[in-house]
């Protein structure tokens, strides 16, 4: 009988070398290691992940304006999940206890439906299945349509990485997009500017330790299939990879990520099919149709130094 604590039933997926931990509350990413190289920050499983460590998004990432949005002219109101800022935030299940629909030794399908709620007039079937490989993890993402109805929906993940025992404040990032979400004090958009000439232009790699971003970041152009990626004073990289159709990542910063040593700096690098408040633009959103389904995925390929 698998492990339960806050985050759910614990899996464990392994592929040659690779250790993938997984729980069924918000289909959460516990931990993975490539050759016994931390290549996520932890979750342990005593309470809900800080700064949404590791959890899926679902039917939508990021956040709605004040959680308001329109269907067909009429207007929808979901709960208000961000009461500091207003909004509702990260999709409707994240406190969602997952179960698992199908598991190996290397790879586990965990499924979850949303029903119908407040400003959410949809029945959605959604799955998430994890996939250990030798150099990371591949996540695919799924959902179909179980209503009579054509439903919006997007999805993301919101991964923390580091490299083994590296500090977080000594990684280059490099992002492989050519334009950034401008906010306002409420973390919600009110413009997609270039990234040129400005702090968000990250396509030829920062340190962490200069950056301070909460960003959602378009125009993603993959390089090899990653969008964005960390490299490690000795060589060592880690890849952000996505399907050409997932066209948004967010980038976080949060200096206070507690650790057991204490408050620490930390890196969100998290794969978005929309960008943030996209109930409202259209932006990226897809429409399943009753009786669809879709598919996409994204991963981590990590690569020691000195290859």
């Amino acid at each position: 009988m698998s492990e339960l604590d806050a985050a759910g039933r614990h899996l464990v997926l392994e592929s040659g070398g690779t250790r993938v931990e997984i729980g069924t509350v918000a289909a959460v990413l516990r931990g993975v290691t490539v050759g016994g190289v931390a290549i996520t920050e932890p979750v342990d499983g005593s309470g809900p992940p800080p700064f949404a460590n590791g959890i899926i998004l679902a039917p939508w990432p990021n956040r709605v304006r004040d959680g308001r949005w329109e269907l067909d002219g009429v207007p929808q109101q979901l709960d208000v999940t961000e009461p500091a800022k207003g909004n509702a935030i990260h999709g409707l299940l994240r406190f969602t206890d997952y179960r698992v629909r199908e598991q190996s030794a290397s790879s586990a399908t965990l499924g979850a439906v949303v029903p119908p709620q407040h400003g959410w007039p949809f029945l959605l079937d959604t799955w998430v299945r994890y996939e250990a490989r030798p150099d990371g993890i591949t996540v695919t993402h799924g959902v179909a349509n179980l209503g009579d109805r054509s439903a919006p929906y997007a999805t993301g993940a919101h991964p923390f990485l580091r490299i083994g025992d590296t500090p977080v404040d000594d990684l280059v990032v490099t992002v492989a997009a050519a334009t950034y979400f401008e906010v306002d004090d409420r973390m919600n958009p009110v413009a997609e500017r270039a990234v040129d000439g400005t702090e968000y232009d990250a396509r030829t790699g920062r340190r962490v330790r200069d950056l301070d971003y909460d960003t959602a970041f378009g125009g993603v152009t993959p390089r090899d299939g990653a969008s964005a990626w960390l490299t490690a004073p000795g060589g060592a990289t880690l890849e952000v990879v996505q399907d050409v159709d997932w066209g948004y990542v967010q980038v976080f910063t949060p200096r206070v990520f507690p650790r057991p040593e204490g408050l620490g700096r930390a890196i969100a690098i998290e794969p978005m099919t929309a960008p943030p408040d996209a109930l409202n633009s259209g932006q990226g959103l897809q429409w399943i149709e009753p009786g669809a389904t879709s598919e996409g995925s994204w991963g981590l390929r990590y690569m020691p130094g000195g290859m």
